[in-house]
Protein backbone atom coordinates (compact mmCIF):
# COMPACT_ATOMS: atom_id res chain seq x y z
CA UNK A 1 0.00 0.00 0.00
CA UNK A 2 1.50 3.27 -1.10
CA UNK A 3 1.85 5.48 1.73
CA UNK A 4 1.90 9.31 1.26
CA UNK A 5 4.07 12.14 3.47
CA UNK A 6 1.09 14.17 5.16
CA UNK A 7 3.70 16.94 4.59
CA UNK A 8 3.77 16.44 0.72
CA UNK A 9 0.02 16.11 0.58
CA UNK A 10 -0.58 19.57 2.71
CA UNK A 11 2.11 21.32 0.78
CA UNK A 12 -0.51 20.03 -2.36
CA UNK A 13 -3.33 21.24 -1.52
CA UNK A 14 -1.59 24.67 -0.15
CA UNK A 15 0.05 24.90 -4.12
CA UNK A 16 -3.71 23.83 -5.32
CA UNK A 17 -5.40 26.42 -3.37
CA UNK A 18 -2.79 29.09 -4.55
CA UNK A 19 -3.50 28.24 -8.32
CA UNK A 20 -7.07 28.29 -7.69
CA UNK A 21 -7.03 31.46 -6.33
CA UNK A 22 -4.87 33.64 -8.86
CA UNK A 23 -7.32 32.46 -11.34
CA UNK A 24 -10.16 33.87 -9.64
CA UNK A 25 -8.52 36.72 -8.93
CA UNK A 26 -7.21 37.22 -12.90
CA UNK A 27 -10.57 36.80 -13.77
CA UNK A 28 -12.19 39.10 -11.88
CA UNK A 29 -9.50 41.80 -12.04
CA UNK A 30 -9.36 41.75 -16.18
CA UNK A 31 -11.03 44.31 -17.55
CA UNK A 32 -14.65 44.12 -19.35
CA UNK A 33 -15.05 46.04 -22.49
CA UNK A 34 -18.12 47.98 -21.71
CA UNK A 35 -21.02 47.02 -23.24
CA UNK A 36 -21.46 50.38 -25.18
CA UNK A 37 -18.27 50.32 -26.93
CA UNK A 38 -18.96 48.15 -30.15
CA UNK A 39 -22.71 49.45 -29.97
CA UNK A 40 -23.29 52.07 -32.59
CA UNK A 41 -24.50 55.78 -31.74
CA UNK A 42 -28.38 56.37 -31.37
CA UNK A 43 -29.16 59.40 -33.83
CA UNK A 44 -32.14 60.78 -34.54
CA UNK A 45 -32.05 62.73 -38.05
CA UNK A 46 -33.98 65.40 -38.24
CA UNK A 47 -34.32 66.66 -42.19
CA UNK A 48 -36.44 68.99 -44.36
CA UNK A 49 -35.75 67.04 -47.53
CA UNK A 50 -37.77 66.98 -50.16
CA UNK A 51 -36.46 70.56 -51.29
CA UNK A 52 -32.66 70.37 -52.00
CA UNK A 53 -31.34 66.60 -53.21
CA UNK A 54 -28.78 66.93 -50.74
CA UNK A 55 -31.21 65.35 -47.51
CA UNK A 56 -31.82 62.54 -49.52
CA UNK A 57 -27.94 61.54 -49.63
CA UNK A 58 -27.45 62.45 -45.89
CA UNK A 59 -29.92 59.90 -45.18
CA UNK A 60 -28.48 57.48 -47.48
CA UNK A 61 -25.50 57.69 -45.73
CA UNK A 62 -26.90 57.16 -42.52
CA UNK A 63 -28.76 53.98 -43.39
CA UNK A 64 -25.24 52.86 -44.88
CA UNK A 65 -22.92 53.67 -41.92
CA UNK A 66 -22.77 50.72 -39.27
CA UNK A 67 -21.16 53.28 -36.54
CA UNK A 68 -24.81 54.69 -36.53
CA UNK A 69 -28.40 53.14 -35.07
CA UNK A 70 -31.14 55.40 -36.61
CA UNK A 71 -33.86 55.84 -33.89
CA UNK A 72 -36.36 57.60 -36.19
CA UNK A 73 -36.84 60.69 -39.09
CA UNK A 74 -38.29 63.53 -38.35
CA UNK A 75 -39.12 65.83 -40.47
CA UNK A 76 -39.04 69.45 -40.55
CA UNK A 77 -40.03 72.86 -42.10
CA UNK A 78 -43.21 73.60 -44.47
CA UNK A 79 -44.82 70.77 -45.08
CA UNK A 80 -43.56 68.14 -42.65
CA UNK A 81 -46.27 65.62 -43.79
CA UNK A 82 -45.68 65.28 -47.23
CA UNK A 83 -42.04 65.28 -46.44
CA UNK A 84 -42.94 62.29 -43.93
CA UNK A 85 -44.14 60.66 -46.60
CA UNK A 86 -41.64 61.07 -49.35
CA UNK A 87 -39.10 58.75 -45.93
CA UNK A 88 -41.71 56.77 -46.20
CA UNK A 89 -41.77 55.84 -49.58
CA UNK A 90 -37.64 55.95 -49.53
CA UNK A 91 -37.20 53.64 -46.20
CA UNK A 92 -39.66 51.07 -47.77
CA UNK A 93 -37.91 50.71 -51.24
CA UNK A 94 -34.64 50.12 -48.91
CA UNK A 95 -36.25 47.67 -46.93
CA UNK A 96 -36.16 49.66 -43.92
CA UNK A 97 -39.75 50.49 -42.89
CA UNK A 98 -38.89 49.43 -39.37
CA UNK A 99 -37.47 52.97 -38.66
CA UNK A 100 -40.33 55.42 -37.19
CA UNK A 101 -41.29 58.48 -39.32
CA UNK A 102 -42.53 61.37 -37.51
CA UNK A 103 -44.11 65.21 -38.95
CA UNK A 104 -42.62 67.90 -37.38
CA UNK A 105 -44.10 71.05 -36.72
CA UNK A 106 -45.61 72.80 -39.64
CA UNK A 107 -44.59 76.06 -40.69
CA UNK A 108 -45.76 78.57 -43.46
CA UNK A 109 -44.19 76.58 -47.08
CA UNK A 110 -42.26 78.53 -49.66
CA UNK A 111 -42.68 76.89 -52.67
CA UNK A 112 -43.32 73.37 -53.58
CA UNK A 113 -41.31 70.42 -52.69
CA UNK A 114 -38.74 69.77 -55.94
CA UNK A 115 -39.65 66.00 -54.82
CA UNK A 116 -43.35 66.29 -54.19
CA UNK A 117 -44.23 63.62 -56.95
CA UNK A 118 -41.95 60.88 -54.96
CA UNK A 119 -43.93 61.69 -51.71
CA UNK A 120 -46.97 61.79 -53.34
CA UNK A 121 -46.39 58.09 -54.34
CA UNK A 122 -46.91 57.18 -50.46
CA UNK A 123 -50.27 56.62 -48.80
CA UNK A 124 -51.17 59.12 -47.40
CA UNK A 125 -51.26 58.75 -43.52
CA UNK A 126 -50.97 60.89 -40.45
CA UNK A 127 -47.59 61.14 -38.70
CA UNK A 128 -46.83 61.06 -35.16
CA UNK A 129 -44.98 64.38 -33.49
CA UNK A 130 -42.23 64.65 -34.41
CA UNK A 131 -41.18 66.83 -31.29
CA UNK A 132 -42.85 64.50 -28.78
CA UNK A 133 -40.63 61.79 -30.10
CA UNK A 134 -37.32 63.83 -29.92
CA UNK A 135 -38.14 63.90 -26.38
CA UNK A 136 -39.53 60.64 -25.83
CA UNK A 137 -36.28 58.93 -27.28
CA UNK A 138 -34.28 61.12 -24.68
CA UNK A 139 -35.93 60.31 -21.72
CA UNK A 140 -35.23 56.39 -23.04
CA UNK A 141 -31.46 57.16 -23.75
CA UNK A 142 -30.50 59.87 -21.48
CA UNK A 143 -27.26 61.25 -22.58
CA UNK A 144 -26.30 58.95 -25.29
CA UNK A 145 -28.70 60.03 -28.11
CA UNK A 146 -26.90 62.56 -31.26
CA UNK A 147 -29.33 64.58 -33.26
CA UNK A 148 -28.06 65.36 -36.37
CA UNK A 149 -30.54 68.63 -37.73
CA UNK A 150 -29.95 68.87 -41.33
CA UNK A 151 -33.08 71.78 -41.87
CA UNK A 152 -34.30 74.37 -39.93
CA UNK A 153 -34.44 73.89 -36.34
CA UNK A 154 -38.57 74.41 -35.15
CA UNK A 155 -38.56 71.18 -34.15
CA UNK A 156 -35.38 71.81 -31.88
CA UNK A 157 -37.11 75.26 -30.74
CA UNK A 158 -40.29 73.45 -29.65
CA UNK A 159 -38.34 70.67 -28.11
CA UNK A 160 -36.71 72.84 -25.86
CA UNK A 161 -39.91 74.50 -25.21
CA UNK A 162 -41.61 71.90 -24.30
CA UNK A 163 -39.22 69.95 -22.02
CA UNK A 164 -35.79 72.17 -21.52
CA UNK A 165 -34.73 69.56 -18.64
CA UNK A 166 -35.55 66.68 -20.81
CA UNK A 167 -33.62 68.24 -24.23
CA UNK A 168 -30.86 69.13 -22.03
CA UNK A 169 -30.25 65.20 -21.77
CA UNK A 170 -29.45 64.87 -25.34
CA UNK A 171 -25.62 63.83 -25.57
CA UNK A 172 -24.86 66.44 -28.52
CA UNK A 173 -26.45 68.42 -31.27
CA UNK A 174 -24.78 67.66 -35.09
CA UNK A 175 -25.85 70.31 -37.58
CA UNK A 176 -25.22 71.72 -41.33
CA UNK A 177 -25.89 75.56 -40.50
CA UNK A 178 -24.48 78.94 -40.46
CA UNK A 179 -22.17 81.27 -42.39
CA UNK A 180 -18.92 82.14 -40.17
CA UNK A 181 -16.19 83.19 -43.16
CA UNK A 182 -17.98 82.27 -46.25
CA UNK A 183 -20.91 82.04 -47.69
CA UNK A 184 -22.64 80.83 -50.65
CA UNK A 185 -20.33 80.42 -53.77
CA UNK A 186 -16.76 80.36 -54.38
CA UNK A 187 -14.03 80.19 -51.48
CA UNK A 188 -14.10 83.47 -51.47
CA UNK A 189 -17.87 84.70 -51.06
CA UNK A 190 -18.51 87.10 -48.37
CA UNK A 191 -20.28 85.44 -44.98
CA UNK A 192 -24.60 85.81 -45.27
CA UNK A 193 -27.10 84.64 -43.84
CA UNK A 194 -27.39 80.29 -44.44
CA UNK A 195 -30.85 78.78 -44.89
CA UNK A 196 -31.35 76.19 -42.30
CA UNK A 197 -30.59 79.18 -39.93
CA UNK A 198 -32.13 81.89 -41.88
CA UNK A 199 -35.78 80.07 -41.56
CA UNK A 200 -35.67 80.11 -37.91
CA UNK A 201 -33.03 82.17 -36.65
CA UNK A 202 -34.38 81.73 -32.62
CA UNK A 203 -34.27 78.11 -33.09
CA UNK A 204 -30.70 78.39 -33.10
CA UNK A 205 -30.36 80.78 -30.38
CA UNK A 206 -32.62 78.22 -28.44
CA UNK A 207 -30.61 75.48 -28.96
CA UNK A 208 -26.99 76.88 -28.12
CA UNK A 209 -28.84 78.46 -24.78
CA UNK A 210 -30.04 74.91 -23.93
CA UNK A 211 -26.74 73.31 -22.23
CA UNK A 212 -26.53 70.67 -25.21
CA UNK A 213 -22.68 70.48 -27.11
CA UNK A 214 -23.53 71.67 -30.60
CA UNK A 215 -21.27 71.31 -33.19
CA UNK A 216 -22.07 72.76 -37.10
CA UNK A 217 -20.76 72.23 -39.98
CA UNK A 218 -21.82 75.99 -41.89
CA UNK A 219 -21.12 76.94 -45.37
CA UNK A 220 -17.60 77.12 -44.91
CA UNK A 221 -17.15 73.47 -44.87
CA UNK A 222 -20.27 71.92 -46.57
CA UNK A 223 -20.54 73.02 -50.19
CA UNK A 224 -18.95 69.80 -51.93
CA UNK A 225 -20.17 69.24 -55.39
CA UNK A 226 -20.90 65.61 -56.56
CA UNK A 227 -19.29 65.63 -59.95
CA UNK A 228 -20.42 64.00 -62.91
CA UNK A 229 -18.08 60.63 -62.32
CA UNK A 230 -19.18 60.37 -59.10
CA UNK A 231 -22.75 60.59 -60.47
CA UNK A 232 -22.32 58.39 -62.19
CA UNK A 233 -20.61 55.86 -60.55
CA UNK A 234 -24.28 56.26 -57.84
CA UNK A 235 -26.61 56.53 -59.96
CA UNK A 236 -25.53 53.71 -62.57
CA UNK A 237 -25.05 51.07 -58.96
CA UNK A 238 -28.41 50.24 -59.16
CA UNK A 239 -29.40 49.13 -55.86
CA UNK A 240 -32.50 50.16 -54.20
CA UNK A 241 -31.03 52.84 -52.23
CA UNK A 242 -29.09 54.31 -55.28
CA UNK A 243 -32.21 53.49 -57.34
CA UNK A 244 -34.10 56.07 -54.50
CA UNK A 245 -31.23 58.44 -55.14
CA UNK A 246 -31.31 58.28 -58.85
CA UNK A 247 -35.32 59.15 -58.87
CA UNK A 248 -35.25 61.69 -56.73
CA UNK A 249 -32.22 63.87 -58.44
CA UNK A 250 -33.93 63.77 -61.41
CA UNK A 251 -37.02 65.47 -60.06
CA UNK A 252 -34.81 67.95 -58.28
CA UNK A 253 -32.83 68.82 -61.18
CA UNK A 254 -35.73 68.60 -63.33
CA UNK A 255 -37.65 72.19 -61.35
CA UNK A 256 -34.10 74.29 -62.35
CA UNK A 257 -31.35 74.85 -63.89
CA UNK A 258 -28.73 73.00 -61.38
CA UNK A 259 -27.14 69.70 -62.52
CA UNK A 260 -24.17 69.23 -60.05
CA UNK A 261 -25.76 68.14 -56.37
CA UNK A 262 -23.75 70.48 -53.78
CA UNK A 263 -23.50 68.02 -50.72
CA UNK A 264 -24.19 70.29 -48.20
CA UNK A 265 -26.05 68.11 -45.11
CA UNK A 266 -24.41 65.11 -45.68
CA UNK A 267 -21.32 66.40 -43.89
CA UNK A 268 -22.89 66.49 -40.61
CA UNK A 269 -23.23 62.62 -41.24
CA UNK A 270 -19.54 62.09 -41.87
CA UNK A 271 -18.96 64.23 -38.54
CA UNK A 272 -21.11 61.97 -36.66
CA UNK A 273 -19.04 58.85 -38.08
CA UNK A 274 -15.30 60.66 -39.28
CA UNK A 275 -15.09 63.55 -37.30
CA UNK A 276 -11.08 63.51 -38.64
CA UNK A 277 -12.21 64.51 -41.62
CA UNK A 278 -13.73 67.80 -40.32
CA UNK A 279 -12.30 68.60 -37.61
CA UNK A 280 -14.21 71.28 -35.05
CA UNK A 281 -12.80 74.37 -33.48
CA UNK A 282 -14.64 76.12 -30.70
CA UNK A 283 -15.73 79.12 -31.37
CA UNK A 284 -18.63 81.57 -29.92
CA UNK A 285 -21.54 82.83 -32.45
CA UNK A 286 -24.00 85.17 -31.89
CA UNK A 287 -27.46 84.72 -34.01
CA UNK A 288 -28.73 88.26 -35.53
CA UNK A 289 -32.24 88.45 -36.67
CA UNK A 290 -31.46 88.04 -39.76
CA UNK A 291 -29.73 84.31 -39.47
CA UNK A 292 -26.11 85.60 -39.61
CA UNK A 293 -23.94 83.49 -37.85
CA UNK A 294 -21.35 85.80 -36.07
CA UNK A 295 -17.86 85.38 -34.47
CA UNK A 296 -17.61 87.26 -31.08
CA UNK A 297 -14.90 87.05 -28.65
CA UNK A 298 -16.19 85.34 -25.49
CA UNK A 299 -16.34 81.49 -24.10
CA UNK A 300 -17.26 79.38 -26.71
CA UNK A 301 -20.83 77.87 -27.09
CA UNK A 302 -19.89 75.71 -30.34
CA UNK A 303 -17.97 73.86 -32.21
CA UNK A 304 -17.46 74.80 -35.38
CA UNK A 305 -15.65 73.55 -38.85
CA UNK A 306 -14.52 75.43 -41.22
CA UNK A 307 -12.98 72.96 -43.62
CA UNK A 308 -13.52 69.84 -44.33
CA UNK A 309 -11.46 67.38 -46.19
CA UNK A 310 -13.15 67.29 -49.08
CA UNK A 311 -11.59 64.19 -50.85
CA UNK A 312 -12.20 62.04 -47.82
CA UNK A 313 -15.49 62.75 -47.66
CA UNK A 314 -16.53 62.34 -51.49
CA UNK A 315 -14.62 58.89 -51.11
CA UNK A 316 -16.34 57.94 -48.08
CA UNK A 317 -19.79 58.60 -49.24
CA UNK A 318 -19.16 57.43 -52.52
CA UNK A 319 -17.76 54.22 -50.98
CA UNK A 320 -20.39 53.25 -49.02
CA UNK A 321 -23.13 54.01 -51.14
CA UNK A 322 -21.86 51.69 -53.85
CA UNK A 323 -20.80 49.46 -51.78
Amino acid sequence: MLRMNPRVIFQSLVALLLVVAAIASRSQAAPTVPATASQPQLVILDTDIGDDIDDAFALALVLKSPELRLLGVTTEFGNTELRARLVDRYLQAVGRGDIPVLAGVATAAKGQLSQAAYAEGSPNRKHADGVAFILQQIRAHPGQVTLVGIGPLFNVQAAIARDPATFKKLKRAVLMGGSVYRGYGGPNAPPGPEWNILCDPDGLKALLGSGVPVTMMPLDSTQVPLDQKAQAAIFSHGSPLTDQLTLLYHEWSGTGDWKTPTLFDPVAVTYAIRPDLCPATPMRLEVDAKGNTLPIAGAPNVQVCLKSDERGFLDLLSGRLVK
